[in-house]
């Protein structure tokens, strides 16, 4: 492909930029805050009692880094605090990936997602409240 091509064939696409954010090999002066989005559960596993959860976090990257050495680290690093049903533990997850939880009583639920710093300090949260039905039954193996 010639570069006149690549250029007209590429020039009405938004920039990788505009689609990923910040380069994470560059250092960021004055880091916008970071903000974490919670979907509600996936309907379909929901109606056979199992929970499925996907998070998006922007301008800060999930991974499993810990500790005071990753506080310096720019872009920012943390990960996510899981608390169910008001529990007195959480469980982290620092996989960036659909959250799956199964088990739970048919009912209403409540999952607090916690966007955590390297040290564990919250940064921001969302609670989302769901119904798991009381007919849910498992996928017959």
């Amino acid at each position: 492909m010639t570069e006149k091509s690549q250029n007209s064939a590429t020039r009405d696409k938004p920039s990788a930029m505009a689609i990923r954010g910040a380069s994470p090999v560059v250092a960021l002066d004055n880091e916008p805050a970071a903000v974490l989005v919670v979907d509600q559960p996936l309907p379909g596993p929901l109606s056979r009692g199992k929970v499925f959860m996907q998070y998006r976090t922007e301008n800060l990257r999930v991974l499993p880094v810990f500790g005071k050495g990753a506080m310096a680290v720019s872009p920012r690093v943390g990960h996510i605090h899981i608390t169910v049903d008001d529990a007195p533990w959480h469980f982290v997850d620092a996989s960036g990936e659909t959250v799956i939880v199964v088990g739970l009583a048919p009912g209403i639920h409540s999952m607090l997602f916690e966007l955590a710093d390297p040290e564990h300090n919250v940064i921001t949260s969302q609670t989302v409240h769901f119904t798991i039905p009381d007919d849910s039954r498992p996928i017959p193996r």
